[in-house]
């Protein structure tokens, strides 16, 4: 009915929740300039013999974390981060139609959260034996969440104007990042060699295991049937789906707002 008033679930007990808990955790817009790209070998044949290079896209593999406790600094611990990601461009070559070609980028950066200590072990079924989890066992847990990378800029650079770089193959590449690649990232220079810019958005949390206690209101019991997927004509389907207004009108910065939701007291922004 309209204006009932319904009242709110009752608490039925408090239960004991074993958890992450976020000790501490930043958020970083980084602008990286001139990232190398580590060519495969047939897309170093192609820049050699290039007239331009146009950026397609980045993808972001995977990333890698180092942890290690600041001595001077009890409950710190800085955080090196390690970016991987795959370079797709198009060259064009003399009398050649436009290719793509692709590489590896990395770069690397080091954080520094508090942690907090944590004397005691923690040991799980299924953890696999290693000098690495018996020696870190009692370590924080660091988190990188990341959105995709935007590709900004692309510039080529004759190898010998270039600063001397690591080898790709001193980067200490996993071998699950190079069977992402078509061909064999090459170790050598060629006469060319391609840089990047990329910008990158991350958050960057500190976890540990923890016990809350925290308040219970009922079991997580779906209310919702599950249904078999069926053959169903797509233009009824279609039908069914509401026209995307918004795609269509960008919202103002008040509908905005009211999307967020006001209910905290402070307008969110998103």
């Amino acid at each position: 009915m309209p204006g009932e008033k319904h009242a709110a679930p009752c608490i039925k007990e408090a239960v004991c929740v074993h958890t992450k808990k976020v000790y501490d955790s930043c958020r970083d817009k980084d602008c990286r300039e001139d990232i190398r790209v580590y060519l495969t070998r047939e897309g170093q044949c192609l820049l050699d013999k290039s007239v331009g290079v146009r950026g397609r896209r980045a993808e972001l593999l995977w990333v890698s974390t180092e942890l290690e406790p600041v001595n001077f600094n009890r409950g710190f611990y800085t955080i090196d981060v390690r970016y991987f990601y795959r370079i797709t461009a198009e060259v064009s070559c003399t009398g050649m139609r436009p290719q793509e070609m692709q590489g590896l980028a990395v770069y690397d950066k080091r954080v520094m959260l508090f942690g907090s200590e944590g004397n005691a072990k923690i040991f799980t079924s299924g953890m696999q034996l290693s000098e690495n989890t018996i020696m870190k066992s009692n370590l924080p847990t660091a988190v990188v969440e990341v959105v995709e990378p935007i590709l900004l800029s692309m510039r080529v650079a004759d190898a010998c104007n270039c600063p001397r770089e690591p080898e790709c193959g001193t980067l200490d590449v996993p071998r699950a990042i190079c069977g992402c690649f078509s061909d064999e990232l090459i170790t050598p220079d060629g006469d060319k060699r391609l840089y990047v810019t990329l910008g990158q958005f991350s958050i960057i949390k500190l976890e540990r295991d923890s016990q809350l206690l925290m308040p219970a209101y009922d079991f997580c019991i779906p209310d919702k049937e599950c249904t078999a997927s069926v053959d169903e004509d797509p233009c009824a389907l279609f039908k069914r789906i509401s026209f995307p207004t918004d795609e269509f009108f960008p919202p103002n910065r008040d509908r905005l707002e009211d999307a967020c939701g006001t209910n905290c007291g402070v307008k969110c922004g998103c």
